[in-house]
């Protein structure tokens, strides 16, 4: 029954009731590019790092849902997931320390003021 069932969601292309893969892939996908958008346009350090975030998160749900699709029963996406989810909250540990820092001793946040520090 179980096996059935696997194999009616793969030639149905559907995960979730109602919700194919397609769409989730789709809002994925438009996700990570608002994340590359903003990383690319914004000048606010805080800005660019919740843009690298959202990228981040794009490609956590991508792992889950490609899993999903093609492999129920395994959990190599999910723990691809964790993984990057650990490393993201390093990351983002870490990036906080250095904004904090740099606001503490130039009191802004923005990337131009931040260049000008190497000199």
């Amino acid at each position: 029954m179980l096996r059935e069932k696997n194999y009616q969601i793969k030639t149905n292309n559907i995960m979730i009731e109602g919700i194919s893969i397609y769409e989730i892939l789709t809002l994925t996908t438009i996700l990570f590019f608002i994340g590359v958008y903003g990383f690319l346009t914004r000048r606010n350090l805080i800005s660019i790092l919740i843009s690298v975030e959202m990228i981040l998160n794009a490609s956590v749900v991508n792992f889950v849902v490609i899993n999903k699709y093609l492999y129920p029963e395994l959990l190599q996406g999910v723990l691809f997931s964790i993984f990057i989810i650990a490393i993201a909250a390093a990351e983002t540990a870490l990036a906080v320390a250095i904004i904090i820092n740099l606001y503490r001793q130039i009191s802004s946040v923005e990337v131009k003021d931040v260049e000008t520090m190497k000199y």
